[in-house]
């Protein structure tokens, strides 16, 4: 699948003032993670398990 299929979400925590952002796009399979300032260079891919955990820590 493409970057262009792919439904992009910011983070809640993303400002509308630039900075650090992120932006996931979930499929069945993976979640797709990039850096919204960067959206065309290569982003992460995980399973949903991985991206549950990473989302669960403090």
């Amino acid at each position: 699948m493409s970057d262009t299929e792919l439904t992009w979400f910011k983070s809640s925590y993303s400002s509308g003032e630039g900075g650090a952002c992120v932006e996931v796009a979930v499929q069945p399979a993976t979640v797709h993670i990039r850096d919204s300032k960067t959206p065309t260079t290569p982003h992460l891919k995980v399973t949903p398990a991985a991206w549950a955990a990473f989302v669960t820590q403090r």
